[in-house]
C-alpha cells in the first residue's frame, strides 16, 4: 500500500489490523491530555482526527502570532540573548507543528476511507494527492 510522505510512522497503514487503534493512540498524543477523558473520541476516530486537526492548526497560528510579537512583548523583561533563544524555540517548533498538522490531515483522510494514490509531479517524483 502506498503511504504518502508525512504519514506518521507510529500509525499502521490503513486497512491493516489495528490501524485505527494505532491512529487513535497517535492522535491522542497530539492533543491535550484532557481529550483522553472523552470516550466518544476513542469510539469515533474521525471525530478525534477532526478535533486534533483543529487543535494543532490553532496551535500553529498561536505560534506564528507568538513569534511575531515575542521580541516586542519581552524586550523590557528579558535580556536580548533570552529573547533570541525564545525566537529560536519558535523557529524550531513552528515547522514541527506544521508537519504534525499535515500528518493529522493524512490520517483524517484515511479515516474517511479516502485512498492515497501516488502521483508524479513535474520532476518525476512521487507526491501526495494533497
Amino acid at each position: 500500500m502506498y503511504l504518502p510522505p508525512g504519514w506518521p510512522p507510529e500509525v499502521l497503514p490503513p486497512g491493516s489490523p489495528d490501524w485505527e487503534t494505532s491512529a487513535v493512540a497517535w492522535l491522542l498524543d497530539a492533543v491535550p491530555p484532557d481529550y483522553r477523558a472523552y470516550g466518544v473520541l476513542r469510539r469515533h476516530p474521525l471525530a478525534l482526527a477532526r478535533m486534533a486537526r483543529q487543535h494543532v492548526n490553532a496551535t500553529v497560528e498561536a505560534a506564528r502570532a507568538g513569534y511575531r510579537t515575542a521580541a516586542v512583548d519581552l524586550k523590557e523583561h528579558l535580556p536580548p540573548h533570552a529573547i533570541e533563544a525564545v525566537l529560536a524555540a519558535y523557529r524550531r517548533e513552528g515547522p514541527r507543528l506544521v508537519r504534525l498538522a499535515a500528518s493529522i490531515e493524512l490520517v483524517e483522510q484515511a479515516l474517511r476511507g479516502e485512498p492515497f494514490v501516488a502521483r508524479m509531479d513535474d520532476s518525476g517524483q512521487r507526491r501526495s494527492p494533497r
